[in-house]
């Protein structure tokens, strides 16, 4: 007889170093977690590397924790442990869901795990952070230092006069460890300001109080009072109130809705650059701090205007105290005429051009005829805003030209203020781009404009134009550095501006648009998802404070002067003889619109099975088309951006353009099946060939020899159709054939089955039969016990009544024996002694006929007994 061979399992190889034995990282390769956390008493900062040993990820980051190990060894102790290895205890305690894992623990707080990248100075970075989560600030220089930062800044002031540390410091010491652990980028630093008069800088009296830095919002200052003074409330409350002017964004690189997420918000403004974390100095990323928080800053407050100052120059006097009408002064530098509130108005479309849009600029102006106080800087109110649109709509009837080459203004009356007025100045601009940017040129920049003057005031110097407008009104203002303040809270189209790594995301920016072979690896991008455009920084601009400033103000106008960009995909051929043009968005308008032919376009992408089997049907029809009136042609989708009128959201799409009509596309009907009869009914009854004119006899000669292509082509069709047919009635009478025996297989199979049946039902009664009869059997085994049980039960009691007798016997002799011995005169005695004689012979006989009556029962029983066996 043969067995089953087992299956035979190898055991796992026992677990190697996974550091080498000389890095200063001590690896417990065996999982040896007791041991690791043995090792974390002993220290105040310990890292813990989690890893697998066949993860790649894992290997990857073996160098990089190397390289920070042997920089900081002398301050943390690096452990690295095997967490995969079945035996060992990390396996059997932790559960991670992917390697490498990084912990890191100060003293008894933790785990404070990192998720940044897998590189040595962005995790030597967060070491340094968890080593000294709060920054010294020792005098008002490092308080600039620390408040112009972009990243939001929280100060705690405590004096150090107790000992051994003032109460509420390690509340707040513990709440900017929190603030790590809860956010692994580390937005927001923590400082401590321990000298009173710094602390009053920024209105911190008493100690234990901590304040909130924002630029373009008010600053906050712990509310002691509503909330307990605890880590996780201080760390919750400067998470929620935080000011995120500019955000790091750094994708894990696994599958994420990071990027999703945050563009799902608006227009995002994405900025790369080449970012060391330990670098001291980054003149780059303050240049772009300035410009966003001079896009922020809405509230021109003394504040933020000292931030500001402080980012280009540490030294700047903003800050003084010493001078508290620095703003006043500022605002008394500019004219107020030059700074008025502006807002661009298009009026309704109501005569039948629908190209071109009359555009007004209008503003509100303060005079200064009288000045009961001194006016500021106006700031844009809206109540101003609504009754100056009021008013304006009330006079717009004054506007009545539907193009006009000269700028109208107008002035009329405020109806709230005797000392503001408002002036509007009207044009006709192009809705297309190109003469929208021609037609400003030529109006702004000539220099003998046309106004013509509406209204009672005849005064049109104070007609400032919008923000995209006001350079060339006013040349000789340099307003280059002030258009973008508060810009962010002046438009609709407000940018959300956003900061990545290029030398960890670079591949992000080429996806944008940016050229693989620049060696500088700045960019910058807007990408609107809800308009689905994006528009790219031109590369050969370096990436400074102004060119970003013009990037966001050209953005943010009304009539944005910036091109789409459109992304495309050099490396796709065709390959097959190039019957069939490949169109890409470089090509598309030279091809399709710019062609002086009929021209077939295919959509498709690459993952679409049902458009590849297409593609011998659009060949066919390049070959039978010809090619000097028409152009078969396909574009990938998925590699390509089109414009947004010939988009589609289904695959496959067909359009046919008519030459010399290419506006009037039309599109392949979705009820149609593709194939070449319907394309080539499709293409002629479209087709600029079957128009009314008449056709020569070099038109009718290609007409025939087509239709003879065609009526050729059907004839072939209608061939192959036969074959098929045919094939098709041979494997009808096969499969008939099959059918039938598979009949016949069934029938037999259901005489088995009821034949089965039968059986199984005589099996079940002959089961239920012996069962009937083991019952019996067991009852009849179960009465023969109960009478054998009742049979011992009597035997044992006459064994104890033979024992009594024998007992009675006994001391009947013994009496008998006495009396020879003893005479009793005593006539009484013997008489009471032949009493006892005849008592007891009485007994004795009523005994031994009960003992006779037992034994014939039991010799009864044990007859009847052999009988039942």
């Amino acid at each position: 007889s043969c067995s089953r061979a087992k299956d035979v399992t190898m055991p796992a190889k026992l677990p190697v170093n996974f550091f080498s034995t000389r890095s200063p990282v001590i690896d417990l390769f065996r999982g040896q977690l007791d041991y690791a956390d043995q090792l974390r008493q002993d220290s105040e900062i310990v890292l813990y590397f989690f890893y697998a040993p066949w993860c790649g990820q894992s290997i990857a980051a073996r160098e990089e924790i190397e390289h920070v190990a042997s920089r900081l060894s002398d301050q943390v102790l690096f452990v690295a442990v095997n967490c995969w290895w079945n035996q060992g205890k990390c396996r059997k305690q932790k559960h991670f869901f992917y390697f490498p894992v990084i912990h890191l623990y100060h003293q008894s707080f933790g785990p404070i795990e990192y998720k940044g990248p897998m590189s040595a100075v962005y995790i030597e970075k967060f070491v340094r952070r968890v080593m000294t989560p709060l920054l010294y600030i020792s005098s008002r220089s490092k308080l600039l230092d620390f408040l112009s930062n972009y990243e939001p800044g929280v100060v705690g002031f405590f004096e150090f006069n107790a000992s051994p540390q003032p109460p509420g410091y390690l509340t707040f010491f513990t709440s900017a460890l929190h603030s790590l652990k809860k956010d692994y980028l580390g937005t927001v630093r923590f400082g401590v300001v321990t000298d009173k008069r710094v602390a009053e800088e920024i209105s911190l009296v008493h100690s234990g109080s901590v304040y909130l830095h924002r630029h373009a919002n008010t600053s906050l200052i712990y509310p002691k009072d509503i909330m307990n003074f605890t880590a996780e409330n201080i760390c919750k409350w400067a998470l929620e109130n935080r000011e995120m002017l500019i955000r790091w964004l750094r994708p894990h690189g696994g599958k994420s809705l990071l990027l999703n997420n945050e563009l799902k918000k608006g227009p995002a403004l994405l900025i790369f650059i080449p970012y060391n974390p330990l670098a001291e100095i980054h003149p780059l990323l303050d240049e772009i701090t300035k410009v966003a928080l001079e896009y922020h800053k809405c509230n021109k407050s003394q504040a933020a205007e000292a931030d500001l100052q402080h980012v280009g120059d540490s030294d700047s006097p903003a800050f003084d105290s010493s001078v508290p009408d620095a703003h006043l002064k500022f605002s008394e530098t500019f004219p107020i005429a030059k700074y008025p509130c502006c807002n661009t108005v298009v009026l309704p479309q109501w005569h039948s051009i629908s190209r071109t849009h009359n555009v007004c600029e209008l503003c509100v102006n303060q005079t200064l005829g009288v000045k009961p106080n001194k006016v500021h800087v106006p700031h844009c109110n809206f109540l101003e805003i609504e009754a100056a649109l009021d008013s304006f709509y009330l006079q717009e009837h004054t506007f009545f030209q539907v193009i006009s080459n000269t700028i109208e203004c107008s002035n009329f009356l405020s109806f709230y203020s005797p000392f503001s007025y408002y002036t509007a100045c009207c044009r006709t601009v192009n809705r297309h781009f190109l003469s929208f940017i021609s037609s400003e040129k030529t109006i702004f920049q000539t220099p003998k404009v046309a106004f013509s003057s509406h209204g009672k005031k005849d005064n049109t110097q104070f007609s400032i134009p919008h923000i995209e407008d006001r350079n060339c009104f006013i040349p000789d203002l340099n307003i280059s550095s002030m258009n973008i303040t508060g810009l962010s809270c002046r438009t609709n189209k407000t940018l959300n501006l956003y900061l990545l790594d290029s030398n960890l995301f670079w591949i992000y920016a080429e996806r944008l648009g940016a050229s693989r072979s620049t060696h500088l690896k700045e960019f910058a991008a807007i990408v609107d998802l809800k308009e689905e455009v994006h528009y790219v920084l031109d590369q050969n601009q370096s990436l400074v404070g102004p060119t970003l400033e013009n990037f966001i103000k050209n953005f943010s106008v009304l009539y944005s002067p910036l091109k789409r960009h459109l992304v495309d995909d050099p490396s796709v051929h065709f390959h097959e003889e190039h019957v069939v043009t490949e169109v890409t968005t470089s090509t598309f308008h030279q091809t399709v619109f710019l062609s002086a032919k009929n021209v077939l376009l295919l959509y498709y992408a690459q993952w679409c099975g049902f458009c590849a089997s297409l593609n011998h049907i659009f060949i066919q029809l390049a070959r039978l088309l010809p090619p000097d009136s028409f152009t078969v042609a396909r574009i990938d989708v998925t590699r390509n951006d089109l414009p947004w009128e010939f988009m589609t959201d289904r695959l496959p799409t067909i359009l046919f353009f008519p030459h010399q009509r290419k506006e009037q596309s039309v599109k392949f009907p979705e009820d149609f099946s593709v194939n070449l009869p319907n394309l080539l009914k499709f293409i002629l009854h479209h087709s600029s060939l079957s128009s009314s004119e008449p056709c020569t006899k070099e038109c009718l000669h290609k007409e025939s020899v087509l239709q003879q292509g065609h009526i050729s082509l059907l004839e072939r069709e209608i061939q192959k159709l036969r074959s098929e047919i045919s094939a098709l009635h041979q494997a009808h009478d096969q499969l008939e054939a099959q059918l039938s025996e598979a009949r016949r297989e069934e029938q037999r199979l259901q005489q088995q089955k009821h034949t089965l049946e039968k059986q199984h039902k005589s099996l079940q009664l002959h089961s239920e039969q012996l069962q009937a009869t083991y019952d019996q059997k067991n009852r009849e085994l179960l009465e023969m016990a109960e009478k054998l049980q009742e049979l011992a039960d009597a035997s044992e009691n006459l064994l104890k009544e033979n024992a009594l007798l024998r007992i009675l016997v006994a001391s009947r002799g013994r009496k008998l024996q006495s009396k020879d011995e003893i005479e009793e005169p005593l006539q009484s005695e013997q008489t009471l002694s032949e009493d006892n004689d005849i008592s007891l012979s009485i007994a004795t006989a009523a005994l031994e006929e009960k003992r006779i009556d037992n034994i014939d029962t039991v010799e009864t029983e044990h007859s009847s007994g052999n009988r039942t066996e």
